[in-house]
Parts: C-alpha cells; sequence; structure tokens
C-alpha cells in the first residue's frame, strides 16, 4: 500500500533531519526495515527509493544504502559579471583574495580544489557560428573544475572557449599552469586589450548524460542545467563562449533586473 512506504520515507527523513542517521551512516538492511516496519521487502525498497529521488541517500554497489553527504550548494547571481568586470584592473594582490566560486559559494580559496585543462582545437560548426568565423577555426577550450576541498563531486564542469589569434599577444593565456588567474577570464582577456560589453546566457536543463552522472554525483531523476554564456566586447565581436553543465539538485540561479523610473 502506498502509505506503507509514504511511511517508512517520512520516518527515514525524520531520522535523518534529527541526525540520528548522520551522512555517511548506513540504513539498517532492507529485511531488517522490513522487520522494524512490519511490511514487506518490495514495500521497503519502495520507501527508501522516495529518498533516494530526493538525494537523501544514496546506493552503493555491494555495499548497502547509506545517507547522503548534501553536496554544498552554490548560489549563480547575474550580479557576478559586474563584480567580475570591477575586479579585472585591480591589482593582482586585490585579485588574489577571491574568484568567483568563492562568490557563489560563500566558501574561501583554502576551501577549494581547482583544475583547469586546456586543449587547442579546430571550431565546429556550432562554435564556429557562436564566434561568427570560419569552421575549423582554432579554439583553445578550456575545462574548469572546482569542488569543496573534502568532497568528490564539482560545483559544475565549465568548457570555455577563446579564438586563439584574439589571445596571441600574451602567450601566458595560452598555459593551464597559470590557472587559477587572478580575476579570472575578464582580466585575461583584458591584458590583451579587450574589454566586455555585455554577456548573455541562455539556460536549459535536460536529463544528464551517465558520464554527467557519475562525475557530478547526480541522484536517480536529478537533470542538469546547461548554460551557454556569450561574452561580447565593446566593438561587438564574440570573445569568449563557454558551456557551463550545473548540477540541478545544489545550484540556485538569481537574477535581479533593474527596471528604470517612470
Amino acid at each position: 500500500m502506498a502509505n506503507q512506504y509514504e511511511r517508512i520515507a517520512t520516518d527515514l527523513r525524520r531520522r535523518i533531519g534529527a541526525g540520528e542517521l548522520a551522512p555517511g551512516d548506513r540504513l539498517p538492511t532492507e529485511p531488517a526495515l522490513a522487520t522494524e516496519y512490519g511490511v514487506s521487502v518490495p514495500t521497503v525498497r519502495q520507501g527508501v527509493g522516495v529518498l533516494q529521488a530526493e538525494g537523501l541517500v544514496e546506493k552503493q554497489h555491494g555495499r548497502g544504502t547509506f545517507v547522503r553527504q548534501q553536496p554544498t550548494p552554490a548560489k549563480r547571481d547575474n550580479l557576478r559579471h559586474q563584480w567580475e568586470k570591477d575586479r579585472a584592473r585591480q591589482s593582482r594582490e586585490e585579485r588574489l583574495k577571491t574568484g568567483a566560486t568563492e562568490h557563489d559559494t560563500g566558501l574561501t580559496v583554502n576551501d577549494l580544489v581547482f583544475s583547469a585543462e586546456y586543449t587547442q582545437k579546430p571550431a565546429d560548426a556550432d562554435l564556429a557560428a557562436a564566434f561568427a568565423v570560419r569552421e575549423g577555426t582554432m579554439l583553445l577550450e578550456r575545462t574548469y573544475r572546482t569542488r569543496r576541498n573534502g568532497e568528490r563531486t564539482p560545483f559544475n564542469v565549465s568548457r570555455s572557449y577563446l579564438v586563439l589569434d584574439m589571445i596571441a599577444g600574451n602567450p601566458d593565456l595560452l598555459r593551464d599552469d597559470q590557472e587559477p588567474w587572478p580575476g579570472g577570464t575578464q582580466n585575461q582577456l583584458y591584458t590583451v586589450g579587450i574589454e566586455l560589453d555585455r554577456i548573455v546566457e541562455t539556460f536549459r536543463a535536460r536529463p544528464p548524460t551517465p558520464e554527467e552522472t557519475e562525475e557530478l554525483g547526480l541522484p536517480v531523476g536529478v537533470a542538469v542545467i546547461v548554460l551557454r554564456k556569450t561574452c561580447i566586447d565593446t566593438t561587438d565581436r564574440v570573445v569568449e563562449v563557454a558551456d557551463v553543465t550545473l548540477p540541478g539538485d545544489r545550484t540556485e540561479m538569481v537574477y535581479t533586473t533593474q527596471l528604470s523610473r517612470w
């Protein structure tokens, strides 16, 4: 009966919320829970499945079902872009103090583990159209992952693209060993004389790929949010395109639009 598995889910949810079952604790076996609640094993399985779908527990093959350590949430707002632009021309000392992930999570630099991978590749049809360049134009693909120290999964996976010819004036921009770059992309572009005028962000949600589910540690049924960020400079030229994959269970999008007064 539906109320039986809902009763099990409600009670286990309460126990997790009260700390009786802490992150990392293993739930009793399905037969033990069936005896405790006076129901069948399939009913227990159904109730635990509700909590799994909510991201409260996770099944580990061959080990059992465990209370899930809730990942650190991130709040992404559109005010971050002006914040990043304001920092782009500050001293290196000031730029080293914080970054965009710290801005989104409230964490400090010492709380984070960062990785960057650089690859040069020709623009496919999609990216060529985004940059308004010929297909095959050489791009620098930069893949970024940042996670909280002690957590397994990153806040997101970001793939940023720059046209090689646009950044050739500063060879350091081609080196991933210079990351994390103080002041981020806006400062990098500033070093080659590029100032951003506006940023266009387009969002869509979709089911994750198996690889995304694994890397982002997504519970069953959780979608990813896919962000395409297009940066346009003061000459109306697209200078960066970034595709960011964000986990739907721990990302909050906040957009504030200031309206002019009558």
